[in-house]
C-alpha cells in the first residue's frame, strides 16, 4: 500500500460559501468521486496536504485516504493552487482498487541530450507530447517515461514505440504509433542552408 496517508474530513455543507469557510479554518476543500459510489465531498489540513505535495509523490500516485477508522486506496488526480501564493484551494481524490487497471498520463522526460549528434550541431528538440496517457495497474503507476536521446540526429522522430514501457503499461491510445518529440534543425541554421542551397543553384 502507498506510503502517503491522507486524513480527511467529509464536508456537510458544499459550494463556494462553504469552501471558504473550510479555508478559513486551515482546511482544504476537496472532492473524493469514482468507483460505483457517488462523489463525497471532504477536506484535510492544509498544512498536511502541502507536506504530501511536497513528497512528489502524491499527484498520480496510489495513496491512502483515512477517515475515521477506515481506510481505502486512492489516487490523487488534481490540486489547484492560488496563483499567486501557491497555497492549495482545492483537490481531487478518486476511488480505485489497488490492482485495477487505470487510465492516467505520466510525464514524458528526457535524457542524454549531450550523446544525441544533432542536437550538438545546433539542432532543437522539439517537444509534441510532455506526457502520455497510459493505462496500468493502480499500483504500478511509472514516476515517468524516460526518452533516450543518444545517436539522434536532425530530423529523426521518436514515438511512442522507442519508449520501453515497463510491465503492464500500454498507452491508451492504439491506432497509430504516436509522436513524442523530434529533433529540428534552428532557425539560423535552415536559413543558413537554405543560403547554400541558392548558392549552389547560382554555381
Amino acid at each position: 500500500m502507498a506510503e502517503i496517508v491522507l486524513n480527511v474530513e467529509v464536508r456537510e455543507r458544499t459550494g463556494t460559501g462553504a469552501a471558504r469557510a473550510a479555508r478559513r479554518a486551515d482546511q482544504t476543500p476537496g472532492v473524493l468521486y469514482g468507483g460505483d459510489r457517488g462523489p463525497v465531498p471532504i477536506s484535510m489540513e492544509t498544512k498536511a496536504l502541502r507536506k504530501a505535495l511536497y513528497t512528489g509523490k502524491l499527484l498520480g500516485h496510489l495513496v491512502t485516504l483515512k477517515y475515521g477508522n477506515e481506510t481505502q486506496p486512492v489516487i490523487a488526480k488534481a490540486v489547484d493552487f492560488h496563483p499567486v501564493t501557491d497555497v492549495p484551494l482545492h483537490f481531487d481524490l478518486y476511488r480505485v482498487e489497488e490492482h485495477q487497471t487505470i487510465k492516467i498520463s505520466v510525464p514524458v522526460h528526457f535524457q542524454n541530450q549531450e550523446a544525441s549528434p544533432g542536437i550538438k550541431r545546433g539542432g532543437v528538440l522539439n517537444v509534441v507530447r510532455h506526457d502520455v496517457e497510459i493505462a496500468c495497474p493502480a499500483d504500478q503507476i511509472p514516476e515517468e517515461l524516460l526518452v533516450d536521446l543518444t545517436g539522434l540526429e536532425i530530423g529523426d522522430t521518436v514515438r511512442i514505440s522507442n519508449i520501453a514501457l515497463p510491465k503492464g503499461v500500454t498507452p491508451t491510445v492504439t491506432d497509430r504509433d504516436f509522436v513524442i518529440a523530434t529533433v529540428t534543425g534552428s532557425a539560423s541554421q535552415a536559413a543558413e542552408e537554405a543560403a547554400e542551397g541558392e548558392e549552389a543553384a547560382e554555381g
